[in-house]
């Protein structure tokens, strides 16, 4: 009896030894960890951030396949399905039953005679089987080649297979939402890579340079920052001209965002370089010879880069919402482009509205990109200080 006793301390000892040789191990690995693993490390535990960065690479995934993904093409019109309701997918027949192939009715238009109005009923003698990697519309890929072939649709060329319902025109909106997430989602990454050249710019030279160059860059800011930022936009959108190519009114937006968004990133580089300049490894790399614009852009940048991330994160969602705004009032892009703004002006009309819901898609993709960004934003600036 004793000696089972014996084996058995013996074993919780070597598993207690075993714990601790595990806490060791893992503490070693901490001090020896670069100021990224730790970010890194400390980012895993936020599951929040964790899914929304999984969806954001969705959409984004959504935004550079959008040819293959949709089921038609976004100018493409069916003259008899109009303001249509979103189509309904059937796994059950009434006549056969269960089906392993999902399918949709037909829809049929009816007028009340007391209203006038409208609307689409189920045809249920006809049916629609639906098809993954069905041959469709023709599209020009990237721009590179042509080819058919969509993730799914109908083999039916003018069938009601409408997701997410049509608009005044007859087109699908659910392929107009895709084709619209490129335009909406590159803005945002377009628009803040302009915003932050301008803001490390400005902002490193007005930290670290300091005297009549700090002066003049804070009183730009504060000039910038007194501005309404919507009717700044307005202003600015308005003025530019007319007989502008689609590409060139998406570029001037970009430059429009960029100028007006750039100085709260430059705030924040200011004051980082202010409480860096005077470092013991600034000064060695003065006295080394390097040129302030090195210093400013080997040494000092970098080593608040990880706030940089953060603030370029929670940018983005402002920049997409800021091309939807100045889209749905008209000022911004304009169609025949597709983007999430311009789809969202034929939601201004709330007796619309009240007869066709599903025109307010676009603007839930909206909303769950900008908290999906908002939640990653908030993963990495918990992130960003990983010693905390």
């Amino acid at each position: 009896m004793n000696a089972i006793i014996s084996k058995i301390r013996r074993g919780f000892g070597s598993g207690a030894g075993a714990g601790i040789n595990d806490n060791n191990e893992e503490q070693e690995q901490y001090k020896v960890a670069s100021q990224w693993q730790l970010m890194w490390w400390k980012f895993k535990k936020h599951k929040m951030a964790m899914a929304a960065g999984v969806v954001i690479i969705l959409l984004y995934l959504m935004a550079l396949f959008c040819e293959f993904l949709s089921p038609t093409l976004p100018l493409e019109r069916y003259t008899q399905y109009k303001n249509a309701p979103p189509s309904k997918i059937h796994f059950v027949d009434k006549d056969t039953g269960f089906s392993l192939r999902p399918f949709v009715y037909d829809m049929k238009q009816q007028i009340d005679k007391t209203t006038f109005r409208r609307t689409f009923q189920e045809d249920t003698s006809k049916k629609f089987p639906i098809y993954l990697f069905v041959r469709g519309e023709t599209y020009k890929f990237w721009g590179l080649f042509e080819t058919n072939v969509h993730l799914f649709g109908l083999k039916e060329a003018k069938g009601p297979l409408f997701l997410m319902g049509t608009d005044d025109l007859g087109r699908d909106l659910l392929t107009r939402i895709i084709y619209g997430a490129r335009i909406s989602l590159s803005f945002g990454l377009l628009g803040i890579v302009f915003t932050l050249i301008l803001g490390l710019l400005l902002g490193g030279l007005s930290g670290y340079l300091g005297g009549i160059t700090d002066t003049i860059i804070q009183r730009l800011i504060d000039l910038l920052i007194s501005k309404p930022t919507i009717p700044l936009w307005m202003a600015l959108a308005a003025a530019l001209p007319k007989d502008w190519t689609p590409l060139q009114i998406y570029l001037g937006m970009i430059l429009i965002m960029s100028i007006i968004g750039w100085t709260g990133l430059a705030r924040v580089v200011r004051g980082k370089m202010l409480s860096l300049r005077e470092e013991d490894f600034t000064m060695a790399a003065r006295l080394a010879g390097a040129s302030n614009m090195r210093i400013i852009t080997k040494h000092l940048l970098p080593s608040f880069a990880s706030y940089i991330i953060v603030n370029v994160t929670l940018s983005i969602p402002a920049t997409i919402l800021g091309e939807t705004s100045l889209s749905f009032l008209g000022l911004g892009l304009q169609a025949p482009v597709v983007s999430w703004g311009v789809l969202l002006q034929s939601a201004q009309n709330l007796e619309t509205l009240a007869h066709h819901p599903w025109l307010l898609w676009p603007a839930a993709f909206i909303v769950v990109t900008v908290l999906m960004f908002n939640f990653l934003g908030d993963g990495l600036r918990d992130a960003a200080d990983p010693y905390k």
